[in-house]
């Protein structure tokens, strides 16, 4: 019989590509849709999945939705990839940054706990935990200090530290998934990555004159979220439940990002960025790296993805696009 996993979140960019990868191992597939007034907007990262896939209507702060599905679907494994997803928007909307991303945690916990304590439970944590706190070779692990410096990044660590608790208390199989930055060409466009490629092949081609930034600094350790939701079902899979950080263990500016990238495009990214202060955050992170060394030796993860690879795949994407 199949196994059957059900992922919230699943129209995002992780959802589409975790889903297309239980797909391929023969899970049967069922998703939590948050409606939205543009339904085919929504769903369009799916939308070639929608044959396969088991969708319905709920969200994260109503619990009896949540109760009715994990009591009908009783999943193997629960992903939950929902969240209000945008740092610098947390600032704007803390009250339903921290609701969604910390209470919809909870109520997902306590649906588990008491219609399927047996399925296994993936939190999507963040990078963003870590805040500004690094260890003293300059990376960050699973037992690096936690320090976040949004709003976000708080009710992450919420979320990361409840997981731990529900997995002692209730000995449910609850794991954490620390992921730093992952891309690709689903990623939405009001985040960094998206926002610079776009623009730039825009430049390219004459229809957009520059490009307004934030912090040029900020380093961050950026993967490729096709890698990244293989790490997440490999983490369910473990033996025991458990709390991996997942990153490449590179880092880059956002300038040296605006630099190849402009570059590839026979431009000089000095020519068209400019920083505008409402980009920058009320309290900069100013530098991400992961040392992902526990997910390689106990999972056997590691990346396919290059930093370069990734910034390839994402032009080829906007160049045919546009």
């Amino acid at each position: 019989m199949a196994k059957k996993a059900f992922i919230t979140g699943i129209t995002g960019q992780d959802g589409s590509y975790l889903t297309e990868h239980l797909l391929d191992l023969g899970y049967e597939v069922y998703g939590l849709v948050r409606r939205n007034s543009v339904t085919e907007n929504q769903q369009s990262r799916i939308q070639n999945l929608m044959n396969n896939v088991n969708l319905t209507y709920g969200d994260m702060l109503d619990q009896g939705s949540i109760d009715k599905l994990l009591k009908k679907v009783n999943p193997d494994e629960i992903y939950n990839l929902a969240a209000q997803s945008h740092v610098r928007v947390s600032y704007d909307i803390p009250q339903f940054t921290v609701q969604t991303n910390s209470i919809g945690v909870l109520n997902l916990l306590e649906s588990a706990k008491i219609h399927c304590p047996d399925s296994k439970i993936y939190q999507a944590s963040s990078s963003e935990m870590f805040g500004n706190s690094r260890d003293s070779d300059g990376m960050q692990r699973e037992t690096t200090p936690m320090h976040p410096v949004s709003p976000y990044g708080c009710a992450k660590l919420f979320s990361y530290c409840i997981m731990r608790n529900y997995r002692k208390a209730f000995n449910l199989f609850a794991s954490n998934g620390i992921l730093f930055n992952h891309e690709s060409p689903r990623r939405g466009s009001n985040f960094v990555t998206t926002k610079i490629i776009k623009n730039a092949v825009l430049i390219s081609k004459g229809k957009v004159k520059n490009l307004e930034l934030g912090n040029l600094d900020s380093k961050r350790d950026w993967g490729h979220s096709k890698d990244y939701v293989k790490a997440m079902h490999l983490i369910l899979n473990h033996s025991k439940p458990d709390d991996f950080v997942i990153s490449t263990g590179e880092t880059n500016s956002i300038r040296d990002l605006c630099r190849i990238v402009f570059s590839k495009l026979n431009l000089n990214y000095e020519d068209y960025v400019k920083v505008n202060p409402k980009f920058v955050r009320p309290e900069e992170l100013t530098y991400l790296c992961g040392d992902s060394s526990k997910s390689k030796k106990i999972l056997g993860w590691k990346p396919e993805y290059s930093f370069e690879n990734l910034i390839d795949e994402m032009l080829e994407h906007f160049l045919k696009h546009y």
